[in-house]
């Protein structure tokens, strides 16, 4: 698991609930190949993580925010993110910013129901 970029916790538990830090497709702080498409399957992969940390899984997943820097990239980004989170659908917000930490084109930020 990558340490954060910055002053924050990549997750936290508020009774049932895990708020899950924006999440980069980075590995060891640097972006992974494959532009969005990788960058995607990697946040995710990162997003996992770190729910694992907190004993949940992207299955508890019930709301995410993603955020691409081109919004050109939907269809890509849609087809990574399908593929990486498997047939778990939770609700989703996509929107579109100028930018992201260290150049990234995606980031994905999550809230799963857990009971603790």
């Amino acid at each position: 698991m990558s340490k954060p970029l910055g002053p924050y916790t990549p997750a936290v538990r508020a009774g049932d609930f895990i708020f899950v830090s924006g999440q980069l497709g980075v590995v060891d702080g640097a972006l992974v190949d494959g532009g969005v498409a990788g960058q995607t399957a990697q946040a995710v992969a990162n997003l996992s993580a770190q729910l694992e940390s907190m004993g949940a899984s992207l299955t508890d997943v019930v709301k995410t925010t993603c955020f691409l820097i081109d919004m050109d990239t939907f269809a890509t980004f849609n087809e990574a993110y399908i593929g990486a989170m498997g047939s778990h659908r939770p609700a989703r917000s996509t929107i579109a910013v100028r930018e992201l930490p260290i150049g990234g084109a995606v980031e994905i930020e999550a809230v799963a129901y857990r009971p603790a």
